[in-house]
């Protein structure tokens, strides 16, 4: 069978295009795409700190199609999910967004994602990676139906102080009573639109979820009423440099998924990536929850935590050192880069007991190219909270009108 456009059988296509791919291609000036989830996706327009500052000053764009979304409803639905989740779903209510983890019998992560309570017994999860095989296996003995939607949902994150000012002038009536977390279906210019003041940025900002039929419509709309506002489309790279400053983790980079190691001891807990808040153990059971117990009970042997390192050199993939000389050696970064808005050189990283405490110092291994000639750096680093920026914009109800 064809795709829509008529072109060449989908089975021919190594990456899917997304609703939104047309208008991407059109803005895109460097021709830099990367794959997410079997489809193609922008990873840079023009200039990726260029497209970071929009998300900071002004208003950005980002393609969130490629988002997995599965279906999850039936009469045991709610049940289901909590005995999935390490996280109280009773507590969700209709109209309400979660974030969410969930982990092996061992209590290492599977994946974290989004729930969102569409009805009494319907909700929709969203996760970066497909994880239709664990969720059916951990269906068993509940009355319960899953599907995968993905390709029934055109996404956008719109992201940034102005993006509430936009939704405005797009005509979406009420908008700014929309507390973070909240979702809600609105009419604008002819579109039915569910939106959700979620993101991944930090910031303040939303997602907007429409008819992949719409996605034309829906990007052009939005382009002509941001605008005076400073729209920008913005790609892959801009969104994890944002995503950093917010503390926010990103699988295969900050953890794998225990599905998907191989070695001995490279699997991570909730509590060791500093999710222990998305714990609840008085809830009753879960997978995974008397091996979180007995973790709690021995005590942490590392976790993840955010860094300042001196100097102005990002340190990407540094290994961490207790000493100077870098005898000993006490874990690594798994995230870097310089902050353009908080001038700070910042990192998330894996390290040792008892190193992670708060204000420990330690040292980093960063190399630097300068044409290309390289030099070795012993940067001192310190354990510092996170995240690392959190505007009060973001939470405020309503925001204010940027």
């Amino acid at each position: 069978m064809s795709d829509s456009a008529g072109t060449a059988p989908h089975y021919t296509r190594p990456l899917l295009p997304t609703p939104f791919h047309e208008r991407a291609r059109a803005l895109s000036q460097v021709d830099s795409f990367v794959p997410w989830a079997g489809y193609t996706t922008v990873d840079v327009f023009t200039n990726a700190g260029q497209e970071y500052f929009a998300i900071r000053n002004a208003c950005s764009v980002y393609d969130l199609t490629p988002m997995v979304k599965y279906r999850i409803a039936g009469p045991d639905a709610g049940r289901y999910l909590n005995r999935l989740v390490t996280r109280d779903l009773r507590k969700l209510r209709v109209n309400r967004v979660s974030y969410c983890v969930w982990c092996n019998d061992a209590g290492n992560i599977i994946d974290d994602g989004t729930v969102f309570r569409l009805g009494e017994t319907e909700y929709r999860l969203c996760t970066a990676e497909r994880q239709l095989d664990w969720l059916l296996d951990s269906a068993i003995g509940f009355d319960v139906q899953l599907s995968e939607v993905t390709e029934e949902i055109a996404a956008l994150a719109l992201q940034g102080p102005t993006s509430c000012a936009v939704l405005k002038k797009l005509g979406v009536t009420g908008i700014e009573r929309l507390k973070p977390f909240e979702f809600s279906c609105f009419d604008a210019t002819g579109m039915r639109l569910m939106i959700s003041r979620t993101g991944f940025t930090g910031d303040l900002g939303y997602e907007l979820w429409a008819d992949p039929r719409q996605a034309n419509q829906l990007w052009d709309a939005l382009m002509t009423a941001g605008r005076s506002r400073g729209i920008r489309a913005i790609g892959s790279r801009a969104l994890n440099m944002a995503r950093i400053e917010a503390g926010f983790l990103m699988p295969n980079i900050d953890f794998v998924s225990a599905e998907g190691t191989v070695r001995v001891g490279t699997s991570r807990s909730p509590l060791e990536l500093g999710l222990g808040w998305l714990v609840d153990f008085d809830k009753g059971h879960f997978t995974g929850r008397r091996a979180l117990q007995e973790q709690m009970r021995q005590g942490l042997q590392r976790q993840l935590i955010g860094l300042d390192i001196a100097g102005n050199k990002p340190a990407a993939n540094a290994l961490l050192y207790a000493d100077r000389k870098g005898q000993r050696e006490i874990g690594s970064v798994t995230s870097a880069m310089w902050s353009p808005t908080c001038k700070r050189n910042i990192a998330l990283a894996m390290v040792d007991a008892p190193h992670f405490a708060m204000g420990t110092t330690m040292w980093a291994e960063v190399y630097l190219s300068r044409e290309l000639v390289w030099e070795r750096r012993m940067c001192k680093a310190q354990v510092v909270d996170k995240p690392f920026f959190a505007p009060e914009r973001r939470r405020v109800t309503p925001p204010g009108d940027f």
